[in-house]
C-alpha cells in the first residue's frame, strides 16, 4: 500500500519513469532512512520478497551522497580458504575490538559475509581480479592475511553505483531525495509519557522536512529501518561527507531508545593533510598494506617504537602513535612514504589518490605524502540485537549508525561494508516475518510549527557549529583527560541550552536540525567517555591508562 493525500513534491531517478509524490501525509509498508550500502541492500531484499508492497527510501541529499560512496579500501571477507580461514578473520576482529566485541556477532558476520558479498556481485558490483581471475586481495592494518577485495581505490562508489542501478529496476521502490528526517513518531506524539523505562516504545513513522517545499510532513510506516550513517562532522577534521551528522543516533536517543559505546570514535591515521578542507581526503589503509611507510618530519620510520606490526598495526594504535609523534616534533602532520613502491602498480590500484596528490603538486614517486589523523568512523551507535532490532518496536538499524557488537572498542579495517551487508540481510529476514503483524497508526498529529519565526541571523547556527567542532576536536579527540572531558561537557551544556531555545522559536532548517543532532552526538560521546574509566581501543584517557576488566559496554 502506498498512499499520498496531498501532492507537494516530485522526485525521480534518472533513467526511470516512475515518479514519487511526497505529500503532507504518506503511508508506506517499509521505510528506509538512508541510501548507503545498508539501506539500499535492505530495500532491494524486501522489495523482491514483497513486490506488491511499497518500499520508500528517504535521503536528505542526493541518493548517491553517502558514507558508502567515500569508502576507498574495500570489503574484508574470507575468499581464499587455502591461505585464509574464518577463524583467522574472527581472531583479527576480536583482537582489534580489544575485548568488547560480541563474539557471536563476529562469527555471524565473518561466516555469512561471503554469501552477502556474492549477492552484491550478482547485483553488478565489480571487484578487481588478478591475472588468474581471482580477487586481487589486499591487506590492511590488523589483518593477518590478504583478504580485502576492492575496486581500485573507490570500492564504496562502485558498490553504491551497482545498488542504485538495481534499485531502479524495482518499480515498488521509491526514493525521496532532499528530504530531511526530523524525528521518529512514537507514543510520545500521541500524548503519552515515554521514558527510558518504557518497555513498549513503538515507531509509527517519521516527521520530515521537505527541502523542496519547506513543508514539514509525516510519513507513516509499518516497518522502519535507520541506515543513517556516521557522525564524523562533530569533529573539525573528518573524512566523512558533510551529511554525516549523526541524525539517526540523535533521533533514537530523543525517542528514548538505547545508544551504546559512543566514546569509541575511530580516527583514520592517514587523511591527506590539507587544513580547512572538509571532508578530508582519505589515503586508504591499503596503501600501507601495499608497503607504504609512516615517517616523521625527520624522515624516521617511527612505528617500531609503538607496535611490532609497524605501519600495519590496528588503527587505534597507529592514530595514537601519529598523534604522539606530532606532539614530540611540534608538527601538524607526519608523512606516508610510497617512493620505494612499484609506481605502475600504485597508479593502477590507487588512481584517485595518485591524481589527488598530483593536483596538489605532490609527486608520489618523489615526494612523501603529508598525512594526519581525522575522525572517520563511529564504532558505537544505536544498540541492536543480532537481527538488527533496536529497543524501539518496529525500528531496525544497520550500518554505521548501529552498534551491533561487531566492532567492540575498535573497528578492524574494511569490516564496515561487510557488516552493513550482513545486517541488512538479517534486518530483512526479521522484518519480513513481522510486516503482516503490523499496521499503520491512526490519528498521528501533524507537526505544530505555530509561533515559530524565520531565523534573523544564521550566525547563531554557524558559530555554534564551529564551537562544537572545536570543543570536540580539542577535548575529546584521540587522547583524552578527565579535565578535558569536564570542560567539554560544560561547553556542550551551554550549546545545548542555546540551540534548544532557538529550536523552539525558529522555523526549522536542515542547518538547525543538524546542529541539534551533532550537539546530542557530542554529548553522548563525552558522556560515554566520562563513564569509561579506563583506556581501551579507541578511547584513551591519560588519567586511566590501563584497561579495567570490570567495565564493559556503556549503554546510554
Amino acid at each position: 500500500m502506498y498512499h499520498a493525500c496531498i501532492t507537494s513534491c516530485i522526485s525521480s531517478i534518472k533513467g526511470r519513469e516512475n515518479v514519487v509524490f511526497l505529500a503532507i501525509m504518506q503511508q508506506t509498508d517499509f521505510l528506509v532512512v538512508g541510501s548507503g550500502i545498508a539501506g539500499l541492500t535492505y530495500a532491494l531484499k524486501v522489495a523482491d520478497r514483497f513486490p506488491e508492497k511499497q518500499v520508500t527510501i528517504i535521503t536528505k541529499s542526493r541518493e548517491d551522497e553517502t558514507n558508502t560512496k567515500y569508502a576507498q579500501g574495500g570489503v574484508a571477507v574470507v575468499n581464499d580458504l587455502e591461505n585464509d580461514s574464518f577463524e583467522k578473520h574472527i581472531d583479527d576482529t576480536l583482537i582489534a575490538g580489544d575485548g568488547l566485541c560480541n563474539e557471536k556477532v563476529v562469527e555471524i558476520v565473518v561466516k555469512e559475509g561471503p554469501e552477502r558479498v556474492q549477492e552484491i556481485i550478482d547485483w553488478g558490483a565489480n571487484f578487481d581480479k588478478n591475472a588468474t581471475g581471482e580477487f586481487a586481495n589486499g591487506r590492511e592494518g590488523g589483518h593477518s592475511e590478504f583478504r580485502v577485495i576492492h575496486h581500485k581505490d573507490v570500492t564504496g562508489k562502485e558498490i553504491e553505483r551497482a545498488l542504485l542501478e538495481a534499485i531502479r529496476l524495482r518499480p515498488n521502490i521509491h526514493i525521496i531525495s532532499h528530504c530531511y528526517v526530523i524525528d521518529l513518531i512514537t507514543q510520545h506524539h500521541l500524548g503519552y509519557l515515554v521514558t527510558k523505562s518504557t518497555l513498549d516504545i513503538e515507531c509509527f513513522g517519521v516527521y520530515v522536512l521537505n527541502l523542496k517545499t519547506n513543508n514539514i510532513e509525516k510519513i507513516l510506516s509499518r516497518i522502519t529501518l535507520f541506515a543513517t550513517g556516521g557522525n564524523g562532522q562533530v569533529y573539525r577534521t573528518t573524512t566523512n561527507p558533510t551529511i554525516a551528522t549523526g541524525d539517526g543516533v540523535a533521533m533514537v536517543y530523543r525517542a528514548k531508545g538505547r545508544i551504546e559505546n559512543m566514546e569509541f570514535i575511530q580516527f583514520h591515521p592517514t587523511a591527506l593533510y590539507q587544513p580547512g578542507e572538509n571532508p578530508s581526503f582519505l589515503i586508504t589503509e591499503a596503501v600501507r598494506g601495499d608497503g607504504g611507510i609512516l615517517r616523521n618530519k625527520h624522515g624516521e620510520d617511527f612505528m617500531h617504537k609503538y607496535d611490532p606490526r609497524l605501519s600495519l598495526a590496528p588503527r587505534d594504535i597507529v592514530a595514537r602513535a601519529i598523534d604522539s609523534e606530532m606532539k614530540i616534533t611540534g608538527t601538524e602532520h607526519v608523512y606516508l612514504d610510497c617512493r620505494h613502491m612499484d609506481m605502475e602498480k600504485f597508479i593502477h590500484h590507487f588512481p584517485n589518490i595518485y591524481e589527488k596528490c598530483k593536483s596538489l603538486g605532490i609527486d608520489v614517486a618523489k615526494d612523501m605524502i603529508p598525512v594526519a589523523p581525522a575522525a572517520h568512523y563511529s564504532c558505537g551507535g544505536i544498540k541492536t540485537d543480532e537481527w538488527g532490532r533496536t529497543s524501539i518496536i518496529n525500528l531496525y538499524a544497520c550500518g554505521e549508525c548501529a552498534s551491533t557488537g561487531l566492532h567492540g572498542a575498535n573497528r578492524l579495517a574494511s569490516n564496515s561494508l561487510l557488516e552493513a551487508m550482513v545486517f541488512a540481510h538479517r534486518c530483512f529476514l526479521h522484518a519480513v516475518e513481522q510486516i503482516d503483524h503490523t499496521s499503520f497508526k491512526e490519528n498521528i498529529p501533524g507537526w505544530d510549527a505555530r509561533s515559530t519565526t524565520a531565523p534573523k541571523e544564521m550566525i547563531l547556527i554557524t558559530q555554534s557549529l564551529k564551537e562544537l567542532k572545536q570543543v570536540m576536536s580539542d577535548y575529546v579527540g584521540i587522547v583524552r583527560t578527565n579535565v578535558r572531558l569536564e570542560r567539554a561537557m560544560r561547553r556542550l551544556d551551554m550549546l545545548h541550552e542555546e540551540t534548544e531555545a532557538l529550536y523552539e522559536k525558529t522555523v526549522l532548517s536542515p542547518q538547525l536540525c543538524e546542529l541539534r543532532n551533532l550537539i546530542t552526538v557530542g554529548y553522548l560521546i563525552v558522556k560515554g567517555a566520562s563513564f569509561r574509566r579506563e583506556s581501551r581501543g579507541l578511547h584513551f584517557n591519560t588519567d586511566y591508562p590501563y584497561k579495567c576488566e570490570l567495565i564493559q559496554n556503556i549503554v546510554l
